[in-house]
């Protein structure tokens, strides 16, 4: 279901790379086919080469101290995975990327791609700048989560669920994609159950709605906000992609 959905995405704040950079990584990568289920890369790893994803859909993730899954980003055509270990000495992979539906990546060799941004100053610019947005949106998730917990972390996913697929109407704005309480979990470095009780609270108190199919209409989205203190950051950093 998960995988349905972000391959569905209408998402117009989905960041993407130029076709100047698109067109270098082509240049210099080999295109590989990746199956559903698998990983291109652990956390910890040496970390040796970047991939940008033609098709198909991976997922980064981190495991947080109690070894709960939170899941950073989904990835889709044109989005790049494993681009934090530029330009730095030994480095190892931050995150972890499995493969939630089967497509090809294109593999990249890390100092390959080094030397040749280093020629290119503008596309240098442009990486650095891509790189720089995709870990403002990791940090607010992983503040979210250190600061206001478990709630705070389902609080601020409903947030971006809304901005990326919110429908507005007469009584609030409905998240218009179906996710099952795991699924939300792991969002959340969760246990579905406590998404439940969670999503329990928020009814009781108005503030949600679920209807038949599972869809949530967020009727009183100032108190999830007001709850985590949000700061208003931009619907490029504050979305579930």
């Amino acid at each position: 279901m998960l995988s349905d959905l972000m391959l569905g995405s209408r998402n117009s704040t989905h960041q993407k790379i130029s076709t100047e950079l698109r067109e270098l990584l082509s240049s210099i990568g080999t295109i590989i086919k990746i199956y559903k289920g698998t990983y291109l890369f652990h956390e910890g790893l040496d970390a040796n080469e970047i991939y940008m994803v033609n098709s198909g859909l991976v997922q980064v993730s981190k495991l947080t101290a109690d070894g709960k899954e939170l899941i950073l980003r989904i990835c889709s055509h044109d989005d790049l995975v494993g681009e934090l270990s530029l330009f730095s000495d030994d480095p190892n992979y931050l995150l972890s990327a499995k493969v939630l539906a089967p497509g090809e990546v294109l593999v990249i060799n890390k100092d390959e791609l080094e030397e040749s941004l280093l020629s290119n100053p503008m596309l240098t610019f442009e990486y650095m700048r891509w790189t720089s947005i995709h870990m403002r949106k990791s940090h607010s998730k992983i503040r979210d989560l250190l600061l206001n917990g478990k709630k705070g972390a389902l609080y601020s996913t409903l947030i971006r669920l809304a901005n990326s697929y919110g429908l507005e109407q007469d009584e609030g704005t409905l998240i218009d994609v179906a996710l099952t309480n795991q699924e939300l979990a792991n969002f959340c470095a969760a246990t579905r159950e406590s998404v439940n009780r969670m999503l329990v609270d928020l009814r009781k108190l108005d503030v949600i709605s679920i209807d038949k199919t599972g869809k949530i209409l967020v009727r009183d989205i100032d108190y999830l906000k007001s709850e985590i203190g949000c700061e208003g950051c931009p619907i490029e950093i504050c979305n579930i992609n």
